[in-house]
């Protein structure tokens, strides 16, 4: 497994990630002064921000696997629900709601379905999940 993101197992075959980019930032407040530059007071952690770039292989073995985990993806995209990242090792990454999935077919076969399968998940990190929907994102886990 590389990455679990929610119920989603993204694994070497059928869904691969092969590109990730992360993004983390710092908030500050502008303290305006006269004839200098103005000094930066820091407020807190900013967003943070992953992007995890896939392919998928339809027309190879498990195809059908790998169109069903796309569409539990956007399932989970629609759904606005913050999924539980985690890194193959085990890392943990937190709570991250699914901001975009962007997919791109290349080499369309005669049935409208691409070859290969361009998938882009954006991610920003956000709280954990309410208590009454806290259930709901973990028992999705354990399915």
């Amino acid at each position: 497994m590389l990455y679990m993101l929610g119920p989603l197992r993204i694994e070497v075959w059928p869904f691969n990630v092969d590109d990730v980019s992360e993004y983390g930032t710092a908030d500050f407040a502008v303290k305006p002064v006269v004839g200098a530059e103005p000094p930066l007071e820091f407020v807190g952690e900013g967003s943070n921000e992953m992007s995890l770039d896939c392919a998928l292989f339809p027309s190879e073995r498990n195809g059908a696997e790998a169109l069903s985990s796309l569409d539990r993806l956007n399932q989970m995209r629609a759904s606005g629900k913050p999924q539980y990242l985690m890194r193959g090792d085990g890392k943990p990454f937190g709570w991250y709601a699914i901001m975009g999935v962007q997919t791109r077919s290349k080499h369309l076969e005669r049935d409208g379905i691409g070859r290969l399968v361009r998938v882009s998940i954006d991610l920003r990190r956000s709280p954990k999940p309410a208590a009454q929907s806290f259930f709901s994102v973990m028992a999705g886990l354990i399915r």
